[in-house]
């Protein structure tokens, strides 16, 4: 570590985790003195049989809610804002986001518009909420997103057809309950996609120009459970062992995100999402081999590291070698559960690529993480790069 540097880290969330944790839900929400809950719910939640695994134990504590279950894949600053409007409406005081990314997002934004006021698009950037929002209980139901402990909630900014993120310390949830029993009914697509966003976080933070002792922890600890778990529990969702490994890697996947940050991989897959409703993780997961190929000149010896971790190079081998054998390993991930290998298989056209890199060095905070400072002709080649697989 660089003796010179110095780092901030706010990590307040109260984190359940283990098989039967959604049972003490209700406690959690008595621990934040909340006596109406405004719920939001992804609606992929009902196809998998969930949604009563959640309410039960509410129900059975005799706590009223509200559910709000109209969340987009990709969902636009208009749903935090009627999410807002239903928990001041009904006079609820704790919000709690189960399911996926989305749902988490939603509710992270909700409850901070309930005390804040105002509309989402005010808030997007860094440093703009003021006071803290109602409490918030976490429930993610898909390892992926990490977004159960970050201060961050992204949104589609519909005006400008890219992804914005509204970042505030006030965006921490006060608690997460992660039961990986709630993971084991996910389709193989959604462990696929939502696996190899936790990766890109723990591999982004690890890589960041803000990484640091803390992160590191996280980010390499989360590299080796991801890429040794995702493989068998996109091959057998009923692999609780698997699931418990894939939750446990993305909960430090967002620790390290929320720490050192992520780079140009996110950046540059905010506007696939935009402009084309690219699911975020599969956006990633098919610039992820691409942008390390960029980035590996940079840092070599971090993505060495990489390869030690994901058990793709041995011990001796040059801080180049181990680089390029870590590309390599994240390809064979990827094809390992099924994800294309360009962004012509996604239907991305190649007109839109300046476009796309215009919107892309928007992201400022990712663009100035990453370990290599991009050109705008830079972010057009690697684009160009993935969309023709070479």
């Amino acid at each position: 570590m660089n003796a010179s540097q110095s780092f901030r880290i706010s990590l307040p969330t109260r984190i359940l985790f283990g098989v039967g944790s959604i049972n003490d839900l209700p406690r959690s929400v008595g621990d934040l003195l909340g006596a109406k809950i405004l719920l939001v719910l992804d609606p992929g939640l009902a196809a998998a049989n969930l949604v009563e695994k959640i309410t039960a134990p509410l129900t059975a504590a005799g706590l009223a809610f509200v559910p709000f279950d109209r969340v987009d894949p990709e969902p636009s600053l208009r749903l935090a804002d009627e999410a807002a409007a239903l928990a001041v409406g009904e006079g609820c005081d704790v919000v709690v986001g189960a399911g996926g990314g989305s749902a988490m997002d939603v509710a992270k934004a909700a409850a901070m518009l309930a005390t804040n006021g105002g509309a989402a698009e005010d808030y997007l950037g860094l440093g703009k909420v003021k006071r803290p929002g109602l409490p918030t209980i976490m429930v993610p139901t898909t390892a992926g997103t990490g977004a159960e402990v970050t201060f961050t909630a992204v949104f589609i900014n519909e005006k400008t057809q890219s992804k914005g993120g509204i970042n505030s310390d006030f965006l921490y949830p006060n608690t997460a309950i992660l039961d990986p029993s709630l993971t084991v009914s996910l389709p193989k697509t959604v462990t696929a996609y939502t696996g190899i966003d936790a990766f890109t976080h723990a591999l982004e933070a690890f890589v960041s120009v803000q990484a640091n002792a803390v992160s590191d922890l996280y980010a390499l600890e989360a590299i080796t459970l991801i890429s040794r778990c995702l493989g068998p529990a996109c091959a057998n969702g009923r692999n609780l062992e698997a699931r418990s490994s894939m939750l446990l890697g993305s909960l430090l996947g967002g620790q390290a995100l929320a720490t050192a940050g992520v780079g140009l991989v996110h950046a540059m897959a905010y506007p696939m999402g935009g402009m084309h409703r690219i699911p975020h993780g599969l956006a990633n997961a098919v610039l992820l081999p691409y942008v390390m190929d960029y980035n590996l000149v940079a840092v070599p010896d971090r993505f060495r590291t990489v390869a030690w971790a994901m058990e793709a190079a041995p011990p001796q081998i040059s801080a180049r070698e181990g680089a390029e054998a870590a590309v390599q390993a994240v390809r064979r991930l990827n094809r390992d559960i099924g994800i294309p290998s360009t962004l012509a298989a996604l239907g991305i056209p190649a007109e839109d690529i300046p476009k796309m890199a215009d919107i892309a060095l928007t992201v400022t905070r990712p663009v100035e993480n990453n370990p290599r400072r991009p050109t705008r002709d830079e972010v057009i080649a690697v684009y160009q790069q993935a969309l023709a697989g070479v």
